[in-house]
């Protein structure tokens, strides 16, 4: 059976999508059932990763090494949502999962959430987006 991951920004959410699809087994840190797998981030689970992560000049603010433009631009998890970072990052890059769907929020910083987590786990999976403004069912 293949799965699609839906990927919501705050578990309040998930759990509202989760009821609207009839999705009702809880595990750590998703929800599973009827072919779908619904995670969330917690917020900004992953950000951009500070100045230093891309060398000791930088580990100093100065006018001098401005601006800072990388030619890859670096992640950090934030340590205090690791767990769930590395839950999702595992739901992503499971065999059985097809698509992921991205339920964050509608809008600039709701896409970034989800974007940021989908390049950190290193996902190549198709992408989906829900873009819903009501959490009405």
């Amino acid at each position: 059976m293949a799965f699609r991951l839906v990927i919501a920004e705050k578990p309040s959410v998930a759990q509202t999508i989760a009821a609207a699809l009839g999705v009702k087994e809880k595990k750590d840190g998703f929800i599973e059932g009827g072919g779908y797998l619904i995670s969330w981030c917690v917020g900004h689970l992953v950000q951009l990763a500070e100045a230093a992560a891309y060398g000791e000049q930088y580990k100093k603010w100065s006018f001098d090494s401005l601006p800072i433009l990388p030619e890859e631009w670096q992640y950090a998890v934030d340590p205090d949502k690791g767990k769930q970072f590395k839950t999702i990052k595992e739901l992503m890059h499971r065999a059985d999962v097809s698509e992921v769907v991205n339920a964050c929020d509608a809008g600039r910083e709701g896409e970034l959430i989800f974007r940021f987590v989908y390049e950190a786990a290193g996902c190549k999976k198709p992408m989906r987006r829900l873009w819903i403004s009501s959490m009405e069912d």
